[in-house]
């Protein structure tokens, strides 16, 4: 009884303290960028959901139990990792139906472009590594509904 009890706990303990140790690498994670192409929306390069330069305590706290917004940054963020080692359909489609869904626009051409910002002494570097065909917007929006 006592061992199960132990063996029970050892495996709920790595889920209530995390430990960082496994990450293999900590390096600089993709950003996702897009722009709409024609059409009356046209918009230039523009980073998909920046973060805010300040947040309240009480926002602070109320994310730490309730954020679908960043888990689905957290997802996006996967998918733009996914596409940078191995592309696959699958990713940019849901790359491009998330960035798309939140455009207020419903006509042009959406590209995406994920981008790795590093440092180099004291300036930014951006690097894009990976940008998609121009697709349009009707048909992300038509598959998305």
């Amino acid at each position: 009884m006592l061992t199960s009890l132990l063996r029970v706990i050892s495996l709920l303990l790595p889920a209530l303290i995390p430990s960082w140790r496994f990450f293999k690498t900590v390096a600089p994670s993709p950003r996702v960028e897009y722009r709409v192409i024609a059409g009356p929306g046209a918009l230039d390069w523009c980073e998909d959901r920046p973060r805010p330069q300040d947040i309240s305590v009480p926002t602070i706290l109320w994310r730490m139990l309730w954020n679908p917004d960043w888990n689905e940054q957290l997802f996006l963020v996967s998918c733009a990792e996914r596409m940078i080692e191995e592309p696959s359909q699958h990713s940019l489609d849901e790359i491009l139906t998330r960035v798309a869904r939140l455009l207020p626009v419903g006509e042009g051409l959406l590209q995406i472009r994920l981008v790795f910002i590093s440092r180099d002494g004291e300036a930014l570097v951006k690097s894009v590594e990976y940008e998609s065909e121009p697709v349009p917007l009707s048909r992300i929006k038509g598959r998305a509904a």
